[in-house]
């Protein structure tokens, strides 16, 4: 199954994130099929950038996103259906 995703990035007690699309049997921050955006929580205000196009397509091909994902779509407006 291929899902939608959270990749860690970034310093020790500095994280930031990317999305990508990656299947679910890879590990976190392994192998990984596409890059969708990335998302930084340390920054105020937090930034969250996706290309929305490239996620409805996955979405439509059977892409599951996970349910932090699916927040921070729903959140920007992206929609999840």
């Amino acid at each position: 199954m291929v899902k939608i995703r959270l990749k860690r990035m970034g310093a020790k007690k500095a994280p930031f994130y990317r999305i990508v699309v990656a299947d679910s049997r890879s590990p976190r921050d392994g192998k990984f099929i596409e890059e969708l955006g990335y998302y930084n929580p340390t920054t105020e205000p937090v930034t969250f950038k996706v290309d929305a196009d490239k996620v409805n397509a996955w979405m439509k091909n059977g892409a599951q996103p996970s349910e932090t994902v699916k927040k921070l779509l729903d959140k920007s407006g992206v929609t999840t259906k």
